[in-house]
């Protein structure tokens, strides 16, 4: 049965007139949005114990702490604000007229576009809960990227997805994929990206956060995510901000892990190469996604469970991994500049650069299809390490040097090969092509 999906008003309602929900708002850096749905909606006296808005930074850190990192949009501050204004509900409402409420506390710290347009727009939104009166508080928290424009239609957004969180918190904690859907209700598509997303307590025992962030993929409100070696969802840009990063391309149905011997020579030539320093290197293994999200197979009955238990796999040989739906390295590579890496090295089977630069696999506009590969993909500091493989009908190793390419696409092919765009992984042994 399909879901009725409720506008903002009747949400905050509902909400509003349940007696048993009531708590905190405490908002930084966009107006007090989410809290005006609840108080425009009416009866918000039912729900609202507190709004407030800390948006000084003395005042902010007087309530919450300071922030090492001098960063005031950060999951930090987020869990600081919620653990504060939820600690605070516990101590001060007793008594047997809160006997049967179920507190929350509400908070968010986000930044919209400044009057110059010429910042990153994108904020962290949380709750921490009680799914019964006196219980350990659940908590769900992520991060958004806002798209619009327009500082005021941000701040509109922001309000909308606050009164969806609460929603879920309260009546979709049991259905996860519904409860993300729902983050989503009444906001146009194209206004807002959930790029990572995390959840735990009592409400969410067995739930699995990187199954969580694979649904986002699923669902486009995202278009990767990366976990650390622990399995925990990480911000892309808190990881890679100014890093140098070697990246492993593999795919989901893989039947084997990587071949970690020319993921270890590609690095070695990544940081001989490019100068790069050990403390400012880090390795990815990306798990590609683009083998089963197919037309034929782009239904809820994706078999998440699988690709999640191979991302997990990966996290478990100590190195970071990053799930992904980039079918081109081109995708990857812009996907990566919005972190502002220092430099990207990209390690990759030179079988996928056969199938790029063979006009014979693409339609009439295959020459402007290739230069804006091209160029999204080394107009920042990108190089491609490909590793050879075996071509078991000719028993010969094949590498850039005798890699086929057809007569449109070699001069171009061959600029990239004499700038050092593309380079081959050099010194490997016998044992390392046969088993690629």
């Amino acid at each position: 049965m399909e879901r009725e999906i409720l506008d903002t008003k009747r949400k905050a309602l509902k909400i509003n007139l349940n007696p048993n929900i009531y708590g905190t708002f405490a908002e930084i850096g966009a107006g007090q949005e989410v809290a005006r749905n609840f108080f425009t909606a009416g009866a918000a006296s039912g729900t609202v114990a507190k709004t407030m808005s800390a948006y000084d930074m003395t005042f902010s850190d007087a309530i919450y702490g300071a922030e090492e990192t001098g960063r005031y949009v950060s999951q930090s501050r987020l869990r600081k604000m919620l653990k504060y204004e939820f600690g605070l509900l516990q101590q001060r409402l007793l008594g047997a007229k809160y006997d049967s409420r179920t507190f929350f506390a509400f908070a968010n710290t986000v930044t919209t576009l400044n009057y110059n347009k010429s910042n990153d727009p994108h904020g962290w939104v949380g709750i921490q809960f009680q799914s019964q009166p006196g219980g350990e508080p659940n908590e769900i928290f992520f991060h958004v990227r806002l798209l619009d424009t327009d500082a005021a239609l941000q701040q509109n957004v922001l309000g909308i997805i606050g009164v969806n969180l609460v929603y879920a918190a309260y009546f979709y904690n049991q259905d996860p994929k519904t409860m993300i859907e729902s983050l989503a209700d009444n906001l146009t598509i194209g206004s807002v990206e959930i790029d990572l997303i995390s959840v735990k307590g009592p409400a969410f025992k067995g739930i699995n956060n990187i199954l969580l962030n694979l649904y986002l993929i699923v669902k486009d409100f995202s278009s990767a995510a990366i976990f650390d070696a622990s399995g925990n969802p990480v911000l892309p840009k808190d990881l890679l901000y100014k890093k140098d990063i070697m990246i492993l391309r593999t795919k989901y149905a893989q039947k084997s892990l990587p071949n970690f011997s020319m993921l270890n020579k590609a690095v070695d030539q990544f940081k001989r190469t490019e100068n790069v320093k050990e403390e400012n290197l880090s390795v990815l293994i990306e798990v590609l996604l683009s083998n089963v999200l197919t037309p034929e197979a782009a239904s809820p009955e994706i078999d998440l469970h699988a690709i999640a238990v191979r991302a997990e796999e990966m996290c478990k040989t100590g190195n970071t991994v990053i799930v992904s739906n980039f079918a081109r390295h081109n995708k990857l590579a812009k996907y990566l500049d919005r972190c502002k890496p220092k430099s990207v090295g990209i390690s990759t089977n030179i079988n996928n650069l056969k199938f790029v630069f063979n006009s014979s696999n693409f339609g009439e506009n295959y020459t402007s299809m290739l230069l804006s590969y091209v160029s999204d993909m080394f107009s920042k500091n990108v190089k491609l390490f490909a590793y050879p493989f075996l071509d078991k009908k000719t028993n010969t190793v094949i590498t850039s040097a005798n890699m086929p390419v057809t007569p449109d696409a070699k001069p171009l092919f061959d600029f990239l090969i004499l700038n050092g765009y593309i380079t081959d992984i050099k010194e490997y042994s016998e044992e390392d092509v046969r088993t690629v």
